[in-house]
């Protein structure tokens, strides 16, 4: 280390200017060009202003479409649940014991009274995987696979007949099989096939953050759909301009795959628990979220650092936020700490975003 700063000090002071001021010149230079855009000819016209709506248990005691407006909002996503039990190579759907916003009959009712509104639908139909997620779905034998895949298809081709006799402008075919479209391409892009047999309406598939870039059939689909919970800042409440930086190398990577493929990025999910660390690893923290402090203000700041950041990228299609509550507080399953903005900073800072989008 003494002989590292014996040769410093003989080093004559313009050198030492000159090496300093490219080094700047280099640095602002590699920030600046992060924080551009990726520009290719890709452009969408009208950018997705959406909520996900929570089925509710029962049908809805009144109009629930009115709020969503409210924080001008113009898009819902509905999602009618199908159901995958530990170690069965089966999807159940449309069953007695499932809540009534989850079924087609819900579906049905929610799709009519969004359209009424005025408002556009995506119809996305999940697979909730008890105690699990859709990502660790894996089976040991092609029988398995065969007979889930078969069940699934079933379900899909399902709520595309659905989505397709109610004019619903967007069908989502699946939500973050990272190892089934691993280890299964085929049966996607060929899953893919049929639906457009079926629906004629516009097609997405919603991959999990950290593995977009690895799926090979956004070509067959009009939207690249992103599950946005991208890890961003580790700390209680960073700020807006803060949160923003940290996402110049995820619209790099994410705009670089747009241009490729030419598609524009819709963010199928994106949201935030309204705790401490909100905009960092978000799943590490559901398990105890009844039990972190309640921090509205680090919600609302990522939801708006999300906004402003994307809207600059002429390749990003808009979003649907996780997640909107029919019935407002005290509806199903909700929490102060929940994703939900509703009655929080965070439905303010929406209603504006929204407002300028």
């Amino acid at each position: 280390m003494i002989y590292i700063e014996h040769i410093i000090k003989t080093i004559p002071y313009g050198w030492k200017l000159l090496f300093a001021s490219c080094f700047f010149l280099f640095f602002s230079y590699t920030c600046s060009t992060l924080s551009e855009p990726i520009s290719c000819d890709l452009k969408v016209d009208k950018r997705v202003k959406g909520v996900t709506f929570t089925a509710p248990a029962k049908p809805f005691p009144e109009n629930p479409m009115p709020p969503i407006q409210a924080v001008n909002a113009e898009w819902i996503a509905v999602i009618p649940y199908g159901f995958t039990r530990p170690g069965k190579a089966d999807v159940s759907y449309n069953i007695d014991w499932q809540w009534w916003g989850e079924k087609e009959e819900g579906a049905k009712t929610t799709i009519q009274l969004a359209q009424e509104a005025g408002l556009n639908v995506m119809l996305k139909p999940q697979v909730y995987l008890p105690g699990s997620w859709p990502g660790d779905l894996e089976f040991k034998t092609d029988r398995d696979w065969l007979a889930w895949e078969g069940d699934y298809e079933n379900y899909i081709l399902t709520m595309a007949r659905l989505a397709d006799s109610m004019q619903v402008a967007m069908f989502c075919i699946g939500t973050e099989f990272d190892k089934s479209v691993a280890q299964r391409p085929q049966f996607w892009e060929a899953l893919i096939a049929k639906v457009r047999k079926t629906y004629t309406g516009k097609l997405t598939y919603s991959a999990n953050w950290d593995k977009y870039m690895n799926i090979p059939f956004w070509d067959k689909l009009d939207y690249i759909g992103i599950s946005a919970y991208f890890p961003l800042v580790d700390s209680k409440t960073p700020d807006v301009k803060e949160l923003q930086k940290a996402w110049q190398p995820y619209t790099r990577q994410i705009g670089k795959l747009a241009c490729k493929v030419n598609k524009p990025v819709l963010f199928t999910e994106y949201g935030y628990l309204s705790v401490d660390r909100c905009a960092y690893n978000t799943w590490e923290l559901e398990p105890n979220v009844h039990s972190l402090p309640v921090n509205e203000q680090a919600q609302a700041n990522a939801i708006r650092a999300l906004l402003e950041e994307l809207k600059r990228h002429d390749w990003w299609a808009g979003g649907f936020i996780w997640k909107w509550f029919p019935n407002g507080a005290g509806g199903e399953g909700y929490d102060n700490r929940d994703y939900t903005p509703q009655n929080k900073i965070g439905e303010d800072v929406l209603k504006t975003c929204y407002g300028e989008m």
